[in-house]
């Protein structure tokens, strides 16, 4: 090898090097600035709003081997569970969000019903949808609808159907964009699911929301941040793995 051939060698690969480190640092960055926020520690309610009524942590639970539409519930942490009896207050987090990028996993005996609210106010559906052939907006996956005047409006149902049968575990993957507004409050671009993911099948993408979905905490109003909110009064579901990602 001569002196010219050594040289473009040597430049090659330290212009890859530098390159690796640029690509090392830029996610080392990403990471620090945006971790990964756990909304439930396994063991009690710390980091959710009172009142949290009746919820509770638990080791696992299953299906009822006697009633098919209730869970029996295993003592210890790890999984979060409206109560005993499968219906309690609503659970708000503490924390609030704006843009994020969340995780949630979620189970629910046959025929049951529950939602995961973004900032309160915009619902993912959580239902017990296996074998529904033509999914609404009511059904697992489903961006539920507004409601005026005795009238539902704007439901968004998924693309496919996705579910699992009752008492297995799911998922959704979710990106949310909160509005924008001005300085004096005025609103400037409604909310979005930018994409949902359940049970790793894609059922929405860039979704707009003119206003907050059906039964919100918050249903008349909108803000730049708000709290994560899981539906507990509507029958039996149980959470883990509740990771967000502030964006």
């Amino acid at each position: 090898m001569n002196s010219a051939t050594s040289h473009s060698w040597w430049q090659l690969i330290g212009q890859l090097t530098l390159t690796l480190i640029a690509v090392a640092l830029a996610a080392t960055m990403d990471a620090a600035a945006s971790p990964a926020i756990l909304l439930f520690n396994g063991k009690n309610l710390a980091g959710w709003r009172q009142p949290v009524g009746e919820w509770l942590a638990a080791a696992k639970v299953r299906l009822d081997p006697v009633d098919d539409k209730k869970f029996s519930i295993h003592s210890g942490r790890g999984v979060l569970v409206n109560s005993v009896k499968g219906r309690t207050v609503n659970l708000i987090s503490e924390l609030e969000h704006g843009d994020v990028e969340a995780h949630v996993e979620f189970v629910v005996p046959k025929g049951s019903n529950s939602g995961v609210y973004f900032q309160g106010r915009y619902e993912i559906q959580v239902f017990d949808s296996w074998g529904v052939e033509h999914p609404k907006s009511s059904d697992c996956g489903g961006i539920y609808e507004r409601w005026k005047d005795n009238h539902g409006y704007e439901g968004h149902a998924p693309r496919r159907n996705a579910s699992k049968s009752p008492g297995q575990w799911q998922s959704f993957d979710i990106i949310f964009r909160a509005p924008r507004f001005d300085a004096n409050g005025r609103k400037l671009a409604n909310a979005r699911f930018v994409k949902v993911v359940h049970n790793g099948k894609v059922i929405h993408e860039n979704v707009e929301l003119t206003g907050p979905t059906r039964a919100a905490t918050y249903e008349n109003d909108e803000q730049p941040k708000g709290p994560l909110m899981l539906q507990g009064d509507h029958g039996p579901v149980a959470f883990r793995n509740l990771r967000i990602k502030l964006k």
